[in-house]
């Protein structure tokens, strides 16, 4: 019997699958009844799916100050998001007496990632799925409205080395000041970004990436809207194509819907994502 995986899923359905596109690892555990962490699933995947549609993530120089003050505001939401949330040890959690929430599907945004050409997003991203990854499979998706200061250093250790590695390698600020958790850019510092001050010749030259394989605001939005996960079909182990798990069903790799993961073609029509 095959084992599952944690790892970072492709999302193998038509050109999606082609083109590399991924979701977080929800495993079995696609709902929750924790309002605060469907929150934050969502806002994470909603910001990171506008992030890697941006021309940036297609080219390998390095990112426009246009996608490094996204990616800014993504971190400051995320934390802001947990920081409101997170209750201590010592701190009694908000419990209901009579009330009880509804358990909800997490909203999924399938995004590139697979064969995103852009090295300093591909790791950002990875990193925010990573997060996603961990909030969805966590135990206290069990506990109403709150969570513990322990969800919240878990989840948000993946947005702080975003943010870390981001501030360092391309804006230049020291280690001991990026490091620190409460650490903030400032609009100066982001205002002086200037990669050709940093990097080679070689790094800031690119070729053009192929243009037919570039998705029109209609063609997205299909993912854009995000899907519940229990509805996420052809879900598989890259790059083997193989199921996540040893059961068949929605979120696994069953055939239907799925794409050859080649190279690139010529023509490109953005089917929507089939049924389950």
């Amino acid at each position: 019997m095959p084992f599952g995986t944690d790892q970072i899923l492709w999302y193998n359905n038509n050109d999606w699958g082609r083109l590399g596109y991924a979701v977080p690892n929800f495993g079995d555990d696609p709902t929750t009844i924790n309002s605060g962490i469907a929150y934050l699933v969502d806002a994470i995947g909603k910001n990171l799916f506008g992030i890697m549609h941006h021309p940036d993530a297609a080219l390998t120089v390095p990112p426009s100050i246009n996608t490094l003050t996204r990616i800014h505001k993504l971190c400051i939401r995320a934390r802001t998001i947990l920081a409101g949330r997170d209750v201590a040890s010592g701190q009694a959690k908000f419990e209901p007496s009579h009330a009880s929430p509804a358990p909800e599907d997490f909203i999924i945004y399938p995004t590139p990632y697979f064969k995103v050409r852009n090295r300093w997003l591909k790791e950002y991203c990875g990193l925010a799925m990573l997060a996603m990854t961990e909030a969805c499979q966590h135990t206290e998706n069990r506990v109403p409205i709150d969570f513990s200061q322990q969800f919240s250093g878990l989840v948000g250790q993946y947005i702080q080395r975003i943010y870390r590695l981001m501030a360092m390698e391309l804006l230049l600020v020291d280690e001991d000041t990026a490091s620190a958790a409460a650490f903030t850019l400032t609009e100066s510092q982001l205002t002086a970004y200037a990669p050709h001050t940093v990097f080679t010749s070689t790094e800031m030259v690119d070729t053009v990436s192929p243009l037919p394989d570039v998705p029109t605001e209609d063609d997205l939005r299909v993912l854009s809207a995000g899907i519940p996960a229990t509805m996420l079909v052809g879900l598989a182990k890259w790059p083997s194509g193989g199921p996540p798990s040893g059961a068949t069903g929605a979120g696994t790799s069953t055939g239907a819907g799925t794409s050859t993961g080649g190279a690139a073609s010529s023509t490109t029509s953005f089917a929507p994502p089939p049924s389950p």
